[in-house]
């Protein structure tokens, strides 16, 4: 794929809102097609790449790539049901960076122009479609990042774990989520206070957070223990309030992990 003239001086839409989440509407199925073939690759290897996907056989009585199989696979994107779509779009990345990993990194950063432009709250990293919002992004981005080159990788890796549990299709698995992030908080916390045995709930006085701070960290790890460990059907957690809860949990990682750079010995 050429570089485009927006490209080359760096014009380009601003980011939409986020307003679709379980949707794959009908300008995104048609959008990854059009990336992958403008990247080369034939309505054939888009057949067998989605047929695997979608688990059903493709239509021996078309041969030629063209009209026939490029009919077929739009057919078939636009027939699957929303979260396959992104099923289909990880299948996609993977098969380019089989052949060529510049272009799986053209498809990637192609789909996440997409994405942001047209409000939609996914992205694509190293292959795998995750959950994007804007705060939410920043947080545990920032996050990830501070405690790995603090050297706090086990919470980094809750963090990891987090993002993918929010980022399950169809149905995100929010509590999961709640758990890995706070998991995160209290390693970050025992680490930078050295005691390796207590819970966040009998650290939080000892992080030296800022007022308020301290109470509204002390209220999110209620939360967390009230509605994600010890869950009741009145009480189910939503994805929005389960993004508030991983957001804020990272912001305060990042914040314990740069007053406190050093990992205490054998505590992560």
């Amino acid at each position: 794929m050429t570089e485009t003239f927006s490209d080359r001086y760096g014009y380009g839409l601003p980011d939409a809102e986020i307003y679709i989440r379980e949707d794959a509407p009908e300008m995104l199925r048609g959008a990854i097609l059009m990336i992958v073939k403008a990247l080369g690759m034939t309505p054939t290897t888009m057949r067998d790449v989605i047929c695997q996907v979608l688990l059903v056989a493709p239509d021996r009585s078309n041969w030629s790539d063209y009209p026939n199989v490029w009919g077929e696979v739009n057919d078939l994107m636009a027939e699957c049901p929303w979260f396959k779509v992104y099923d289909i779009a990880e299948a996609l990345y993977a098969k380019l960076a089989y052949r060529d990993r510049n272009n799986a990194s053209t498809f990637a950063d192609r789909l996440n122009q997409f994405f942001r432009e047209r409000g939609i709250g996914w992205e694509i990293q190293d292959g795998s479609i995750v959950f994007r919002g804007d705060v939410f992004t920043e947080s545990t981005g920032e996050a990830v990042t501070v405690l790995t080159e603090t050297g706090r990788t086990g919470a980094a890796n809750e963090i990891g774990e987090a993002i993918r549990d929010i980022s399950r299709r169809p149905q995100p698995d929010v509590t999961g989520a709640i758990q890995h992030v706070m998991a995160a908080l209290e390693s970050t916390a025992r680490d930078v206070t050295g005691r390796p045995n207590h819970t966040l709930g009998r650290l939080v006085n000892e992080l030296e957070l800022p007022r308020p701070l301290d109470t509204a960290v002390e209220k999110l790890w209620g939360f967390a223990s009230d509605r994600a460990r010890h869950i009741r059907e009145t009480q189910a957690v939503d994805v929005a309030e389960a993004e508030l809860v991983v957001s804020i949990a990272c912001a305060v990682c990042t914040f314990l992990a740069k007053q406190n750079q050093t990992v205490s010995p054998g505590l992560d």
